[in-house]
């Protein structure tokens, strides 16, 4: 077994000024701003991973040949660091995104990181832009760990370079009035993945092929698409980039069970957990849309909601397919259940109820 990275500290010799970054901090919206510096580490077949260290935040020099650019071998996560009352700095569940990067990188024949190495990797950025945390409402630091085949060669193999990066940006709450219920775009024409394929890994590929539908589903006045299974067209399996769930009359809380060609969501499997404690049994197994539209229409089913790592929660008033609209018989607005999950989950997350499943993990 390899030695565990220990990443070199090379300060930024231009921080953002204290001034300025605590304008972008007041209203940092999300994914717009960045931290001063980054994580970086280096694979080889050689030598495996090394030359790990803090750096400043910087353009990327890639050659033109660089695997990554014409044979997207790549992978990402994302979770937030959230600064408690009393200032310290916690991550959820960072040990099951680690876990996922694992198996991405495996599917996408990249080198697997360890355990041990991501979270320190997470650790080493935090502590050199521990000032970049917000405080206060639902802010968070959102952290992107990502992995790509940096090496100069044009040929279809795995790459025998490869760059790990984390990058950090300061992200505010995501409804900034209020919870809002968004409206999905059925996707008829188009899969998000299929059988085989790369649906269960992180991959930029799966989110590049919901980029089309979701430009459909906003010219029907949606803000979100909903993908079926690509063979039958038939069975629901998550939207663009979030796990949907189901909220049934008799307290059966479902979601779409993993079939290889969706992701499995950090947020998802916490839900799952923290189901039995807010009065719900949750249920893993196949919805199709037809039992959507029916359950929406007799009351079945009276709330559903989408959940990830950037919104946590966020209710779905409706589904257009075609012509054709679902609403909920109790209505568009977002659910008491609904509600009262994402509650649960900031709670926890902002150190506000007793963490008992163990998911938050210290990094300041």
């Amino acid at each position: 077994m390899s030695a565990p990275l220990v990443f070199e500290h090379r300060a930024n010799p231009a921080p953002l000024p204290a001034e300025e970054r605590a304008r972008v901090l007041a209203a940092p919206g999300f994914g717009r701003h960045f931290t001063d510096h980054m994580v970086r580490a280096t694979w080889t077949a050689e030598d495996g991973w090394h030359d790990a260290r803090v750096e400043a935040y910087g353009p990327l020099q890639l050659d033109p040949s660089a695997a990554v650019l014409h044979y997207a071998q790549e992978v990402f996560e994302g979770l937030k660091a959230y600064r408690w009352e009393d200032g310290s700095v916690w991550s959820f569940r960072p040990r099951a995104n680690a876990a996922r990067l694992a198996r991405s990188a495996r599917r996408l024949a990249l080198p697997e990181l360890s355990e041990a190495d991501f979270l320190a990797s997470l650790h080493a950025l935090v502590e050199a832009d521990a000032a970049w945390v917000p405080s206060g409402g639902e802010t968070s630091l959102y952290l992107r760990p990502f992995m790509f085949a940096s090496e100069a060669f044009l040929g279809v193999r795995a790459a025998a370079r490869v760059d790990y990066l984390v990058i950090a940006s300061p992200a505010g709450s995501y409804f900034t009035g209020g919870l809002k219920p968004v409206s999905i775009w059925l996707s008829r024409d188009h899969a998000r993945a299929a059988p085989g394929g790369l649906g269960a890994a992180k991959t930029g590929g799966n989110y590049a092929a919901s980029l089309l539908p979701q430009q459909q589903a906003a010219e029907h006045g949606c803000e979100q698409v909903c993908f079926l299974d690509a063979a039958e067209r038939t069975w629901v399996e998550e939207l663009g980039g979030m796990n949907v769930y189901f909220v049934h009359a008799d307290g059966t809380l479902v979601t779409p069970a993993l079939t290889g060609t969706i992701l499995e969501g950090v947020t998802r499997d916490a839900i799952l957990q923290l189901a039995g404690e807010v009065g719900l049994r949750p249920v893993e197994r196949r919805v199709s849309v037809q039992e959507w539209k029916d359950g929406a229409a007799s009351g079945e089913i009276t709330e559903v909601f989408a959940c990830g790592t950037a919104a946590v929660v966020t209710p779905i008033g409706r589904l257009v397919d075609g012509e054709e609209e679902v609403v909920p018989r109790g209505g568009a607005e977002a659910g008491e259940v609904t509600e009262r999950i994402r509650a649960a989950l900031l709670d926890v997350q902002h150190g506000r109820a007793q963490d008992r499943h163990g998911w938050m993990h210290r990094l300041l």
